[in-house]
């Protein structure tokens, strides 16, 4: 006989059982730590540009402000927002639709005769992916000045809404997971489990959180984009201009095939336990208990349920799939999925994705409720589940690299953006899991080895120690008088089940193979808990290849590199003879040494010599600077200055302060381009 492990004592399968709210904590605590990290900030959609610039000063007051954004976005009329110094809006309110082929622009009209002085612009909007995006920047109108104006603090999609909002999104997928994940163990692994209660209830949790779930997303989504106060989930306008968005009719279309989804659990825990429960329940006649025709009868009304059965299962395995696309097809329209490059071919992998993940984390879920509650859960359901869990890997493996190199678009995005460094911890969880997986599928070999002894000992045995103490035990409660007293008669029932379920589970918890299984399969649900966490911020985080397109486009500038740069900055501070301009030369405008020529021009356009005059360049992106430079006076109005490092590319920000006066001073600046 092989040897095996020693089986594990009931206290330490008690203090194992002990571990679970340990755990449980544990896990909540990752799961707030996750997101905590996952900010608004990083959606799809970026603004990529906007007229007028950010920070620039104009000589007049444009027409109107136009802001373009990198992919679609859903706005609406009071999206943009324009306010003077004193915080009055200037604009008229009325959403400027510009976009034309792949140029996705939107702008307000300004009102006529605005006076000097910064401006604010405030925006929000939603991406194609669903996620809200805000900003807001300042502009100049003939020299920059004080502006009452407060820039918000908050971004669209944050503060306490978008906590709940968030947790009602995990909640969804982990609904969604469980749901489809305990079906599917059902059916292709262990149809008997249709009729156990533990599964029972797990599946209809499943149901009853990813409802729950998307009711609370779609009353949500008003506060969610908007103003974020929990108070709009009341506005029945802006519920109404949800549900006009693809956002709002995934949601309902969600909703319709959790209806669907109802009558399939009603279908599979109804009708189709109990057949499975009749067909599992008929035993073979034995010799002498009816003639050869009534077992051939018997036998044939046995094929012919079995036969049902099996039709009846192949009808919920269809129908079961095509919900379940369905609803993963609800978050592959709404999601990163239906945005960016090759939409036709990634949303049907995205609900592939989607799928394989549900079979394969439910499945564990559900397989780790089967050896926690059922004590007889066969062996080869859990064989059948490895090789499921095996196909599923499979396929999670080969969406999962279309999907990574769609949304990197390079190996740097990798390390150098908030997606690539999640998707590298969600593929380290993945291997993890995997190599747990390998550990249970050994117990499950031992598993075999010792069920198959317990059967070679219980058929020598022929399991009479049990009935002989069954039945003593049931005689002595009924000499006690227990026919004379029906309620000490339920009392005794009552004592004898607990016996029974206690010696159920002294016997699993006696199996080596059962238990250590138990554990593999625990420690794999729980990696699995924090994959799917991962998975849910990574849906909400900018996709590598966006935030590098982000990147490359903000660096771009008005000056070309080896070339020299040349701008013209109108000032005022405020004071006697006080405005002007100055023109700034900056040669070659490339990384290294450079020369500097500075000239200052007043109002008449004669050359202005100013008391004093300097430069800084900052460059924000690699926090460097401010570097100073003091130029020297060449000539009245003229100032220069040689050998001017610069040891970066970059988008370089140039502050240039003119003091007219020993108390008026003012400082402009403008951001360029160094190749």
């Amino acid at each position: 006989m092989t040897a095996t492990a020693p089986a594990p004592s009931p206290a330490r399968a008690a203090r194992a059982t002990a571990y679970l709210p340990r755990l449980a904590l544990v896990l909540a605590a990752l799961l707030a730590s996750l997101f905590t990290a996952a900010s608004p900030a990083t959606a799809h959609a970026a603004l990529t540009a906007s007229d007028p610039k950010e920070g620039a000063v104009v000589a007049t007051a444009p027409a109107q402000v136009t802001l373009s954004f990198s992919e679609q976005v859903a706005m609406g009329d009071d999206s943009i927002r324009v306010m003077d110094p004193q915080g009055k809006r200037v604009d008229t309110g009325e959403l400027r639709d510009m976009c034309s082929g792949s140029t996705v622009r939107y702008g307000t009209a300004l009102h006529t005769g605005l006076p000097n002085g910064t401006y604010t612009v405030a925006w929000q909007a939603v991406s194609a992916d669903s996620h809200p995006v805000s900003g807001a920047f300042t502009f100049s109108v003939g020299a920059p000045s004080a502006t009452s104006v407060s820039l918000p603090d908050r971004q669209v999609g944050g503060g306490p809404v978008g906590v709940v909002y968030d947790i009602a999104r995990y909640a969804a997928y982990a609904g969604f997971t469980v749901l489809v994940g305990g079906a599917a163990f059902i059916l292709l692994c262990w149809r008997r489990g249709s009729a156990e209660r533990p599964l029972q209830k797990l599946v209809l949790r499943g149901w009853v959180t990813l409802t729950a779930a998307t009711l609370a997303m779609l009353v949500l989504r008003t506060p969610y984009t908007g103003s974020g106060k929990f108070a709009d989930v009341f506005d029945l306008d802006g519920l109404r201009a949800v549900l006009e968005t693809k956002t709002g009719a995934s949601f309902v279309s969600r909703l319709l095939l959790l209806g669907a989804a109802a009558l399939f659990i009603a279908v599979l825990f109804g009708a189709y336990a109990r057949r499975q429960k009749a067909v599992g329940e008929t035993a073979p006649v034995g010799a002498g208990e009816a003639d050869e025709a009534a077992e051939a009868d018997e036998a044939g009304a046995d094929e012919e349920a079995k036969k049902e059965t099996s039709d009846l299962a192949f009808g919920l395995a269809i129908g079961g799939t095509v919900v379940a696309g369905g609803i993963a097809a609800t978050w592959a329209l709404a999601e990163h999925a239906s945005t960016g490059i090759q939409p036709g071919i990634a949303m049907p992998v995205d609900i592939l994705h989607l799928l394989a993940v549900a079979t394969w984390l439910g499945g564990l879920v559900a397989l780790l409720v089967a050896l926690h509650k059922v004590p007889d859960i066969e062996r080869e359901a859990v064989q059948r589940f490895s090789k499921v869990a095996f196909i599923s890997v499979l396929v999670l493996a080969v969406t999962g690299v279309y999907q990574s190199w769609r949304q990197l678009g390079s190996w740097s995005a990798l390390t150098d953006t908030s997606y690539g460094r999640l998707l590298i911890i969600k593929v380290s969880l993945v291997a993890v899991l995997v190599a747990i997986a390998y550990l249970s599928r050994k117990w499950t070999g031992r598993l075999g080895e010792v069920r198959s002894s317990e059967a070679a000992e219980a058929g020598a045995s022929v399991e009479e120690p049990a009935e002989v103490l069954t039945g003593a035990d049931v005689s002595r409660e009924t000499s006690s008088g227990s026919d004379a007293d029906p309620r000490r008669a339920a009392q005794l029932a009552r004592q004898r089940a607990a016996r029974e379920k206690a010696r159920e589970k002294q016997a699993r918890d006696a199996d080596p193979g059962r238990a250590g299984l138990r554990r593999s399969v625990l420690a794999e649900a729980g990696v699995a808990v924090v994959l799917l966490a991962v998975t849910t911020v990574l849906t909400s985080t900018e996709p590598g290849r966006a935030a590098q397109l982000e990147t490359n486009r903000s660096a771009s500038g008005p000056a070309v590199p080896n070339r020299a740069v040349k701008i013209t900055l109108p000032f005022d501070t405020g004071g006697q003879n006080g405005k002007g301009t100055v023109r700034l030369e900056l040669d070659p405008g490339r990384v290294g040494a450079n020369t500097l020529h500075l000239w200052a021009d007043g109002e008449d356009g004669q050359p202005l010599d100013l008391p004093e005059i300097k430069i800084a360049f900052t460059l924000p992106a690699k926090e460097i600077g401010p570097l100073p430079v003091v130029p020297d006076r060449d000539a009245p109005g003229h100032w220069s200055a040689s050998g001017v490092q610069l040891p970066l590319a970059g988008e370089w920000r140039i502050d240039v302060t003119v003091r007219t006066s020993d108390i008026d001073q003012t400082t402009v600046q403008k951001n360029v381009k160094i190749g």
